[in-house]
């Protein structure tokens, strides 16, 4: 599955989540570390929901830009 992850800057990196996946965060020095570590995440978050019994939110989620006069 794919999920759509919100990744913002930070005073210090990176942090990132997903809007279909409450609970769910990941933040890092970089982009690609933070993408790396919400991966990861993921999978832990997708295993603990399984094991507790809990259904897999279905991505759902989806962005889009908009471009305004600023």
């Amino acid at each position: 599955m794919k999920y759509l992850i919100i990744l913002e800057p930070t005073d210090t990196g990176y942090s990132a989540y997903s809007p279909d996946m409450d609970g769910c965060v990941a933040a890092g020095a970089t982009k690609s570390e933070t993408m790396e570590l919400m991966r990861e995440a993921l999978v832990m978050h997708v295993e603990a929901l399984l094991e507790d019994g809990f259904p897999v939110p279905q991505p759902s989620s989806e962005a889009e830009l908009i471009e305004v006069a600023a």
